[in-house]
């Protein structure tokens, strides 16, 4: 496979502009390094996001930037049904140095980290106070924001954008039945997604099902004309190549970022 060079982003053009593009989110990572590392390994440009202070999650992390993915932390966040967060959990009852604390503490323990997803959050991310705390702190590293939107009536990506975090918000989730025929029909969805709005982001996990089917689905995209791209590039691809952060020295958008379509050995 050929990477193609990035910028300007036209170069990826057909008559219609770029090309429809995907990124896919594998959430839940750092817990079993086996299946893990066959997702690290496919050649596609995923993105990754580790829960904080998990068993393999500092070890896979780095083999995951080795190999052109990219890194986010998958922040556990209080949700409705009071499910235990585990470590680097945020809660409501946090005060925001807590909060601030907390996050850090797990941001700074990820290596190569470029962004943040909630995990789980469907009670933290409608509060206001809360998210503001986490979103002033992912304004000061800088990193990116995306809603995994586990709730409807999610409010975390209009505060992020208030706190000017650059962020996108998930379109379709793959596998929240773990069967093949369902991730199959989602993986559908996303693709429709992408045609009909030029990208679209997707949300999966290291399920042995989702994995398998990645491993089949994703080498066939280029003879549909469908790119895959990690989570910056498509932020770049809906903002027309500008920088996400103003001191261009952390999100550079570089070749390995984006795999085009119709590309060959």
């Amino acid at each position: 496979m050929i990477l193609a060079a990035v910028l300007p982003w036209t170069v990826l053009a057909e008559e219609s502009g770029v090309a429809p593009t995907i990124a896919i989110i594998i959430d839940d990572m750092g817990h079993n390094a086996v299946q893990e590392s066959r997702l690290i390994r496919l050649e596609q440009p995923l993105t990754l996001a580790f829960l904080p202070f998990r068993p393999y999650t500092t070890a896979l992390a780095r083999q995951a930037h080795q190999h052109q993915k990219e890194v986010m932390l998958h922040a556990p966040m209080a949700n409705t049904r009071l499910i235990g967060l585990g470590a680097g959990g945020l809660s409501p009852e946090m005060n925001r140095e807590q909060v601030a604390q907390t996050l850090r503490r797990a941001l700074r323990s990820l290596p190569h980290v470029q962004g943040v997803n909630n995990h789980m959050g469907s009670l933290l991310t409608q509060m206001e106070q809360p998210m503001s705390w986490v979103m002033e702190e992912l304004h000061n590293f800088p990193l990116y924001f995306i809603d995994s939107r586990t709730i409807a009536s999610s409010i975390a990506g209009r505060v992020a954008e208030q706190h000017q975090v650059p962020t996108m918000t998930r379109d379709v989730f793959l596998d929240h039945e773990a069967t093949e025929e369902f991730v199959h029909q989602q993986f559908q969805l996303l693709i429709r997604k992408a045609k009909e709005n030029g990208t679209a982001i997707g949300i999966g996990h290291p399920y042995e099902v989702t994995i398998s089917y990645l491993e089949k689905a994703l080498p066939a995209l280029d003879e549909e004309g469908i790119a895959v791209a990690t989570v910056s590039a498509v932020w770049a691809i809906r903002n027309n190549n500008e920088r996400m952060f103003a001191d261009g020295e952390k999100r550079l958008i570089s070749p390995s970022l984006v795999r085009t379509a119709n590309s060959s050995d």
